[in-house]
């Protein structure tokens, strides 16, 4: 008693300043450093957010397959080991490069309404807003978010069939089987598995399939501490699925058995997918947006996706950034920031799938989880392809018959009747997603991309100007700190940022900081592959833990 009286009187004597409350800034160590290096090669490289699907696509470019095998094959790959992110249930776009004909191409599969949706099926219910970042007012039972409601007909299949009819040199059969076998694997369950689980656990036991699929007893499953433990997640219909898309080929998913599955799965759950929907689908080839930049150009896709923006970012930098010979320095963030902030607001002006209206809007303020992925092959063919299915999980939905985990691409559309971006039955989905192809000045091709919802085109922007403005490297520009200015009057700091730059974009923003994390991620995730000469380089971003860049030895 003494000793503690002792003590008390110490601590009133010198009047502690009382512990300011933790910010999540406070809690990590500050000495922690991920590096994670880019990859050189004479030969192939995929870089993508699972290293294992990219072993897929490097293992197809080694048996003698063109960049677009490894797209389909890393493709098929990702729905499988990561299937919170894409899969045949979702839908995306990527941008091709054709060395031989010194082509650049788009194809765009992304979704839209069902013709068979009925907006009657949306009530609003008047309560306010869905959430503090998804802006539509809320609809009842919250149809339009999670569930067979809120499903639209998904294009990833019809993509990776335009892909394979113009360029593919294997056989559709011999792309789609290595998710087979990955599917007969089961999923592992390590802490990244569960974490990405448990982010969607709620809304997964809502549907009994999907509490099957990803859940034990309700729960998010969890890896074992043993060093020889594992523990799988069983994906035999998925594994079924796969097998028959491979045999019958990409059209039964929209004409054939697979079809009539997944309409009657969606439907006896009260959506409104039908196989006309389905067997209506098309991807589409369009011409890629042409951005000139800094003595180079930039390839982006068009129309309801982010390239317009990406556009409008790239014009104001060329106009204000003056690139200093040290690197990016304060002038350089705030010049970023200032670009993304104007082009954000112009893009938010004008929304939706309208006659002249081609920008995009509410996503801009909503999560959403995606993949990415680049490749380069030793011919110099690249590739930079996003898919999503939207949310994590999509609609939490997973197919009772054949195990796929569907989109909820009708939460992109404004329940509020009246708007360029009302909801309306076959009206394509907006999206966040920017892959995109760039040749600088010197020669040098880039692909890149991210995934990380509206975090996405920062991203892609300051990349493209580390290597196009300041010369960098891949190993440079990966680890090369960035800000976001996604979250309207909001810019966000990456931690690292020189003192110089922070204090300037607080003088001039509405500045917060935060660090790069696996969890919750502030920044996006890219993945990104580069071509200088007939060398080749990839690199993914540090923190993700699954993302790496795979090289193809020079001599397959």
């Amino acid at each position: 008693m003494a000793l503690r009286g002792r003590i008390h009187s110490l601590v009133f004597a010198r009047q502690l300043k009382p512990v300011k409350a933790c910010t999540m800034n406070d809690l990590f160590s500050n000495a922690q450093q991920i590096r994670k290096p880019a990859v050189t090669s004479k030969g192939s490289i995929v870089a993508a957010q699972s290293r294992k699907a990219a072993e897929v696509g490097a293992a197809v470019l080694a048996a003698g397959g063109d960049c677009v095998d490894a797209v389909i094959a890393t493709t098929f790959a990702l729905g499988v080991l990561e299937p919170w992110m894409s899969g045949v249930g979702g839908g995306g776009a990527m941008v091709l490069y054709r060395a031989r004909e010194n082509r650049y191409e788009v194809i765009d599969y992304g979704m839209r309404a069902p013709n068979s949706l009925r907006i009657a099926d949306y009530p609003l219910t008047g309560d306010g807003a869905a959430s503090d970042l998804f802006p539509w007012p809320r609809v009842k039972d919250d149809r339009n978010l999670h569930g067979p409601g809120s499903i639209a007909v998904p294009g990833v299949v019809a993509g990776m069939e335009e892909a394979h009819r113009r360029h593919a040199k294997l056989s559709w059969k011999e792309l789609v089987s290595p998710s087979v076998g990955l599917a007969g694997e089961g999923l592992l369950v390590d802490w990244w598995t569960t974490l990405m689980i448990a982010g969607s656990a709620a809304d997964l036991r809502r549907y009994p399939a999907s509490a099957a699929a990803y859940l034990h007893d309700g729960l998010p499953p969890d890896a074992k501490w043993g060093i020889k433990s594992e523990v799988r997640l069983p994906q035999e219909k998925l594994k079924a699925t796969m097998a028959h898309l491979a045999a019958q080929g990409p059209r039964d998913f929209y004409e054939g058995d697979l079809a009539r599955s997944i309409s009657a799965d969606v439907r006896a759950g009260g959506g409104a997918l039908s196989v006309e929907d389905l067997a209506s689908f098309r991807a589409h080839g369009r011409e890629p947006l042409v951005i000139p930049y800094r003595g180079g150009k930039v390839y982006a896709t068009p129309e309801l996706t982010c390239g317009p923006t990406l556009s409008h970012t790239l014009r104001l930098l060329q106009q204000s950034l003056q690139p200093a010979r040290t690197g990016p320095d304060a002038a350089a963030y705030t010049a970023y920031a200032l670009a993304l902030q104007t082009a954000y607001r112009e893009r938010l002006k004008d929304m939706g799938d309208a006659d002249g209206r081609r920008a995009l809007g509410a996503e801009a303020l909503a999560p959403a989880c995606t993949t990415h992925f680049s490749v380069v092959d030793r011919d110099g063919n690249m590739a930079a392809v996003t898919q999503t299915l939207l949310s994590l999980f999509g609609s939490k939905y997973v197919l009772p018959q054949s195990g796929v985990p569907m989109n909820n691409g009708i939460m992109w559309f404004d329940p509020t009747p009246g708007t360029p971006n009302s909801l309306e039955p076959g009206k394509r989905c907006l999206t966040n997603y920017t892959p995109v192809l760039a040749q600088a000045e010197d020669g040098r091709r880039l692909a890149v991309g991210a995934s990380g919802g509206r975090r996405i085109l920062p991203a892609v922007a300051q990349i493209l100007s580390f290597v196009m403005d300041y010369g960098m490297d891949l190993d440079a520009a990966i680890h090369q700190p960035r800000i976001d200015a996604s979250e309207g009057a909001i810019v966000i700091g990456d931690v690292r940022l020189p003192p110089p730059a922070r204090e300037a974009l607080r003088a001039s923003f509405d500045y917060a900081e935060a660090r790069a994390q696996t969890m919750p991620m502030k920044f996006a995730c890219p993945s990104v592959v580069l071509r200088e000469g007939t060398t080749n380089s990839g690199a993914t971003e540090p923190v993700q833990p699954w993302g790496d860049a795979v090289a193809v030895a020079p001599e397959h």
